[in-house]
């Protein structure tokens, strides 16, 4: 069994400006001072249909604090 892609947050760059939550509202929420929570922790998993947003956020992130993990066997 594969496992998913994951997203995973670098706790120590993030500033929570809340860019990845938009573009990844069905995955992170933002809590009352913007950093963003994943249900699935500590690194959500993405399904095929998130990629493109998730690749987004990772590029378009501020701070650099976003990083894809690819599915392990």
């Amino acid at each position: 069994m594969t496992t998913p892609w994951r997203l995973h947050i670098d706790w120590t760059r993030c500033e929570g400006r809340g860019l990845c939550a938009e573009l990844l509202p069905h995955t992170l929420t933002r809590d009352e001072w913007g950093y963003p929570l994943a249900a699935d922790r500590p690194d959500p998993a993405l399904t095929p249909d998130q990629l493109p947003a998730a690749h987004d956020a990772v590029t378009l992130c501020p701070r650099l604090s976003l990083t894809l993990h690819p599915p392990t066997p």
